[in-house]
């Protein structure tokens, strides 16, 4: 049985794990303890026999704008549904914010399509966005495509 909850701090070590996993591969971008730490509140994680198999945060932009990031499903548990109802518990997360659109820089369009999120041109997101990808080790040669949500 699968249980998705908000992660703790004791998951940081599988969640890096997981992440980072992917990371190596250039299909996302990497997350140190750091930073994980710092975000943990963002965090849900799916737990299959005490074994976190999924994960995936979201991070409040701004007043009216969230993202999804740090999508993670432990590559033997692929498409077993566990990362569409990750993304369901963060976009419901979303809407009790009063929060009105959800973004996704991803490699993994079509997935996000499935939830109704629609390409954007990357220099139509907010300044805010930005402070975000300066830091970032792709910036500014990012590949990365946008997608939106409106979910309010």
């Amino acid at each position: 049985m699968i249980v998705y909850r908000h992660a703790k701090l004791s998951d940081v070590e599988e969640i890096m794990m997981l992440i980072n996993q992917y990371a190596e591969k250039g299909l996302m971008l990497p997350r140190t303890r750091n930073t994980l730490y710092e975000g943990i509140r963002e965090f849900v994680v799916a737990v299959e026999e005490e074994r976190i198999i999924g994960t995936g945060s979201l991070h409040i932009i701004w007043d009216d704008l969230a993202e999804i990031r740090a999508l993670a499903v432990d590559p033997g548990k692929r498409d077993k549904g566990i990362g569409r109802k990750i993304v369901e518990r963060l976009l419901k997360e979303a809407v009790g914010l009063h929060c009105p659109q959800v973004f996704a820089l991803t490699y993994q369009v079509d997935f996000f399509k499935k939830f109704g999120f629609e390409i954007i041109d990357k220099e139509q997101m907010p300044h805010k966005v930005w402070k975000e990808c300066i830091n970032c080790i792709k910036f500014p040669n990012c590949d990365e495509i946008a997608m939106i949500l409106k979910v309010g």
